[in-house]
């Protein structure tokens, strides 16, 4: 069977494409890193690919606000190129920062179904510093079998994965917008305390509105998160694998985000 092939953008500032690389590459694809000068510079093809990954890091120092000048590359120089990538039912995921370009490019939650609306930002933590710890998250559309979400699918435990970020406050534009989100099972992962409960900080790390963590488009294949899956692929990357009598001794919570991405393609594509 063909591998499915995975584009791993990248560009001044990107620190997490190698990791990303290697949790697609051990889910089953074929993976590729490639400067986002490539694809404007129309020496790469957006189209030769069935998943775009926008990895974590810095883009650009994060000047101006976070991901917003990749976020303007993408929506002005690759419009058309996204437009069509999308429309061919392909798949995106965006991870930490690659989940703020996505924001603020206008490509999630996208509502509005023009991929240029702002719906939605990610700001400065509550904070008020950079958080770097292990979150606890869930899927809070499994138990309603609501979950629209190509990437999250099967995820119906509560699982822990790491967030390295400044601004990941998510915050949607008004209360229409959250309350669409909620409705149309577009919340994809929630923050929430080891059983699974809402709580405030330190596991809402960022105090993000009604404990967001990650949301999809209204296809489900389009995906953002702010805590790094691709840093929880093996099971002894987790901070308690030496403590815990879960049978699974192979795989990390993240792993199946990837998996199910690469499962998707290769089914429907």
């Amino acid at each position: 069977m063909r591998k499915p092939k995975v584009i791993v953008l990248r560009t001044a500032g990107t620190n997490c494409d190698r990791e990303t690389a290697f949790a697609f590459g051990a889910a089953g694809a074929e993976t590729e890193l490639v400067h986002i000068n490539e694809l404007t510079g129309r020496r790469k093809k957006l189209n030769d690919y069935s998943i775009l990954a926008l990895p974590g890091g810095f883009t650009y120092g994060d000047d101006v606000a976070s991901g917003k000048i990749l976020a303007n590359e993408l929506k002005f120089k690759l419009e058309e190129d996204l437009q069509k990538f999308i429309g061919d039912g392909k798949l995106i995921i965006g991870i930490c920062n690659g989940f703020q370009i996505l924001v603020k490019a206008g490509l999630l939650p996208n509502l509005a179904g023009d991929f240029q609306t702002i719906e939605a930002t990610l700001t400065l933590n509550d904070s008020n510093k950079f958080e770097d710890r292990w979150v606890y998250l869930k899927n809070p559309n499994d138990k309603i079998q609501m979950t629209k979400c190509v990437w999250t699918k099967g995820i119906n435990e509560v699982i822990r994965l790491p967030v390295a970020h400044g601004e990941g406050k998510f915050i949607p534009r008004d209360d229409r917008i959250l309350k669409t989100l909620k409705r149309d099972g577009m919340i994809a992962l929630e923050y929430t305390d080891e059983k699974g409960r809402k709580k405030g900080y330190p596991y809402n790390p960022n105090g993000s509105i009604e404990g967001i963590a990650g949301v999809c488009d209204r296809t489900g294949r389009i995906f953002g998160l702010m805590p790094h899956p691709e840093r929880h692929i093996l099971f002894h990357q987790g901070p308690e694998w030496t403590r815990t009598t879960r049978k699974n001794t192979k795989e990390g919570d993240g792993f199946t985000i990837f998996t199910n991405g690469v499962k998707f393609v290769r089914k429907h594509l």
